[in-house]
């Protein structure tokens, strides 16, 4: 039953996968972080990461893709991207790593939750979003500081128990050579995405966090809802122009 299930779950993972980064290369009008976010996301939870992001952030024709993410609690979504995609990149690394170090019952937890929090905000947040602060890091850090922490501990909250109910159902699941590894760490992806959404519809609808926002000049403005971001291959020191709502995090 299980191994049948982790066919059927792999094989939709890398469709999904697949499609989703044709269409970053092919059909993006959002921010490489943006995008980056998402393969991301959908290499974690399949999909349902997939169904997300047709429903949420995927430009549905040229000149649309503005009002088409414009409504609450698809910039929800996309703002939990953000998080998710470094905090779920964190735990797996950890994760991978714990079984080496004989981490009993807690510790391997509170490794997990560390190297979680570290990647989110210190690699995904601040580090690839210091273009929103005037290429200042350490702005970024304390920027986002607030908002990572929140969503932070949503996702773990459904994260680290599934993690632990899965090991102990399934033997072996702790081995990062094992599909079974994997597949732990999708469903409890899937479910840290599910406990940290409330959050991060509260955080946008606060103006403490924005999502899905196109980039200038690449799709027709509908609502005037503009990236602050720049593209990769713009990136540089120098300053750079801010949203209407100011600085916030992703």
């Amino acid at each position: 039953m299980l191994q049948g299930a982790m066919i059927v779950w792999f094989s939709l993972t890398a469709a999904s996968l697949a499609f989703v980064i044709w269409d970053s290369f092919f059909n993006g009008v959002t921010s490489w972080v943006q995008r980056l976010a998402w393969i991301l996301v959908v290499a974690y939870t399949g999909p349902i990461g997939c169904f997300l992001f047709l429903m949420t952030c995927r430009r549905p024709f040229p000149g649309g893709h503005d009002q088409f993410t414009n409504k609450p609690w698809k910039q929800a979504i996309n703002s939990e991207m953000h998080c998710l995609a470094g905090d779920a990149t964190g735990i797996v690394i950890a994760a991978a790593i714990v079984p080496m170090l004989g981490l009993t019952n807690g510790w391997d937890s509170t490794f997990e939750y560390a190297a979680g929090f570290l990647c989110g905000l210190f690699v995904f947040q601040a580090l690839m979003m210091r273009a929103m602060f005037d290429g200042d890091y350490w702005k970024a850090v304390r920027k986002t500081f607030f908002a990572e922490t929140v969503s932070m501990n949503c996702v773990m909250a459904g994260m680290l128990p599934t993690m632990i109910a899965l090991t102990g159902l399934w033997p072996g699941s702790e081995n990062p050579l094992s599909a079974e590894f994997w597949f732990r760490m999708s469903l409890a992806s899937v479910v840290g995405l599910v406990t940290a959404y409330p959050v991060n519809f509260w955080l946008v609808t606060a103006h403490l966090k924005h999502g899905c926002m196109t980039l200038p000049g690449k799709d027709t403005p509908a609502l005037g809802h503009r990236s602050p971001e720049m593209p990769m291959e713009d990136m540089a020191p120098h300053n750079h122009g801010t949203s209407q709502g100011g600085h916030r995090a992703m």
